[in-house]
């Protein structure tokens, strides 16, 4: 890794002098490998092949393309970014840890202000650190709404919280909202009574250094009354999964992924709507969320005259064009504005919840890795509470956790996994290596791996991989099902690890 980066480094030089080259230097037949979701595969190879027809560069890509999902990509760029996808796509949440492991090549000057120019203002700050954007925008459709089944919820209740609560136990049927087991839905509840979670990187967009966080808050506790309202009831399904029509839910809150699983199952009952507002003391508070995206970025190159192409590609399969044939095609929900300004892309009803989602939502920047952990807590504790005070506590609990995080030893390592309930910002010392050794009790559970991390990331350069001594002590469970790199023991016991630059050893004690 180390090698592959010095070497880039050099070639990075290289390419400011080919950036102001004429447009034949980059002529010619470059093998590449593409990663993009699994529906995506065919549509990917046919735009590739008319912009190998169509460019004025004399630009020719023989591409393999992959099917490797957003979700995925992330993590198997940073385990290896030489072997990675030279183009790839990633949910935006994954951007900052891309960047911190320098998987992300930046855009030109000029192809940043163009990029910047035809798409929206919220996607083009997810691609950008600092003032350096490192990705292309794909879609702007990452954020959530309701869907509910017009058999069972009256179109007179939708805007309120509390009649679709009432509806839903009338009727016996479950209100999916993924409120305790995921900070990505929970933390709009927040936003719909003015509070907010904004972090700041430092300059190079490598580390966090600071966090304007107001959820603990006279706002922050209006917000756990309404979650309070929705985990307290019986019919509250902490879950975001249009399938849940299937088995007995009512209303689910999910996004425009979802579009075709509902309406296979509810048919001409599926409604589709903003989310409502819920009532604190005589006063309503609409319930806001996130608004996210998918990227599309492209790896650093040893070969700058490669680099030039690549971005020339992504700009292609990020343009209004391919965007509008991803949404004819796929329904993806484009981040180009004269795509989303099209008759077709205004016409879609999930997109048209999304737009009128759009005023209470808030773009989701660069957020701290520990922070989905920390805060997803949040609705565990409210449905806990017994009591306004029991809210308030939860609300401290989650502030001391965060303040906690610019405490942290990032230069530090920490063995985290299941045996300290993945808590990368632990805040005992018992899972900290001293002097490159740790000695750890790996308990018996379904899962006894771990991730060898600096605190509050989540490094995937030190784990299974890396091991050179004791293998015989853990599971090969083999790139596709460990992307992650982890080190998944095959007993519990008690073992001692060593960490030795890139070299890891284990003994069984």
């Amino acid at each position: 890794m180390k090698k592959f980066l010095a070497v880039l480094m050099a070639a990075m030089m290289m390419f400011t002098m080919i950036g102001t080259a004429g447009a034949t230097s980059l002529a010619g037949t470059y093998d590449i490998t593409v990663w993009v979701a699994e529906n995506a595969v065919e549509l990917t190879k046919t735009q590739i092949e008319n912009f190998n027809k169509t460019n004025e560069l004399g630009i020719v890509f023989n591409a393999t393309v992959e099917a490797v999902s957003e979700a995925d990509a992330a993590t198997q760029m940073i385990t290896d970014v030489e072997a990675g996808g030279d183009l790839f796509c990633f949910a935006q949440d994954q951007f900052a840890r891309l960047v911190q492991a320098g998987a992300l090549a930046k855009l030109g000057v000029k192809a940043a202000e163009t990029v910047s120019a035809a798409n929206s203002s919220g996607v083009v700050a997810a691609a950008t650190a600092g003032d350096t954007m490192y990705a292309y925008p794909l879609t702007a459709d990452n954020g959530y709404f309701m869907y509910y089944d017009k058999s069972v919820i009256p179109e007179e209740h939708i805007d309120s919280l509390e009649a679709l609560i009432a509806d839903c136990e009338a009727a016996q049927k479950y209100f999916a909202y993924e409120m305790q087991t995921s900070a990505w839905y929970l933390a709009g509840v927040f936003f719909g009574t003015g509070c907010v979670s904004e972090w700041t990187m430092d300059e190079e967009g490598k580390n966090f250094v600071s966090v304007k966080d107001t959820f603990n808050s006279p706002e922050g506790l209006i917000a756990a009354k309404g979650i309070e309202k929705l985990v307290k009831s019986p019919f509250h399904l902490s879950s975001s999964s249009g399938s849940e029509f299937a088995s007995g839910a009512a209303i689910v809150v999910t996004g425009t992924w979802d579009f075709n699983n509902v309406q296979g199952i509810l048919g001409d009952n599926m409604g589709v709507a903003d989310l409502p507002s819920f009532e604190v003391d005589g006063k309503e508070y609409h319930l806001g969320s996130f608004n996210g995206c998918k990227l599309m970025g492209v790896k650093p190159q040893v070969d700058a005259v490669k680099a030039a192409a690549l971005h020339q590609l992504a700009q292609y399969l990020t343009g209004e064009q391919c965007q509008l044939e991803r949404f004819e095609a796929l329904s993806w929900g484009p981040s180009n504005l004269n795509a989303q300004a099209s008759e077709a892309v205004q016409a879609n009803p999930g997109l048209v919840a999304l737009n009128a989602q759009a005023p209470y939502s808030v773009p989701q920047g660069q957020i701290h890795g520990s922070w989905w952990d920390i805060a997803k807590v949040i609705g565990d504790d409210i449905k806990a509470a017994t009591d306004e005070a029991g809210l308030q506590q939860a609300l401290d609990n989650y502030y001391d956790k965060i303040a906690a995080l610019f405490k942290l030893d990032n230069n530090a390592l920490l063995f985290v996994g299941a045996w300290n309930g993945w808590n990368n910002a632990d805040e005992t010392d018992t899972f900290y290596f001293k002097d490159g050794v740790l000695t750890l009790d790996v308990p018996e559970s379904d899962y006894m791996g771990g991730r060898i991390v600096n605190p509050g990331k989540w490094d995937t350069d030190k784990g299974f991989a890396q091991v050179v001594t004791g293998a015989e002590l853990i599971q090969d469970l083999g790139v596709e099902a460990n992307p992650d790199n982890n080190i998944v023991f095959a007993e519990p016991g008690n073992y001692t690890v060593t960490v030795n630059g890139s070299e890891i050893t284990i003994v069984k004690n």
